[in-house]
């Protein structure tokens, strides 16, 4: 799996939380949620986005890891991370999660511009 990752041209992770901070519920809070990862890459050949790793708990902590490790971009969102969790490795995303993986992949490509603009100075 792990060279799988490195045919596609754009790999990004999406793992974690996106509700506005200080509005969880406080049952939720008590509660240890298992942390989730999913890796998507993203061909312009392709119809969309496909998964090509996923994982909780440790095997989503190796994920991040990675990520961080080979300077994957990377974005947080538990809700997404748990609906592309319930898809298998090599799945591409539902056309329901075109708009939401769409912006999210602006994003991150923004990011990446911007970061490279720093990197020059």
């Amino acid at each position: 799996m792990a060279n799988k990752l490195h045919e596609y041209e754009q790999p990004y992770e999406y793992y974690g939380d996106r509700s506005p901070k200080g509005q969880s519920n406080p049952e939720e809070a008590t509660k240890q949620e298992t942390k989730k990862a999913v890796a998507l890459a993203y061909d312009p050949k392709d119809q969309a986005p496909q998964v090509v790793a996923a994982g909780k708990g440790e095997l989503a902590e190796r994920i991040i890891q990675r990520a961080k490790e080979h300077d994957v971009p990377t974005y947080v969102d538990k809700g997404l991370a748990d609906t592309l969790s319930h898809l298998d490795i090599g799945d591409y995303i539902p056309p329901e999660l075109y708009g939401v993986v769409a912006e999210i992949l602006v994003y991150v490509d923004r990011m990446d511009k911007l970061r490279s603009k720093l990197d020059k100075t």
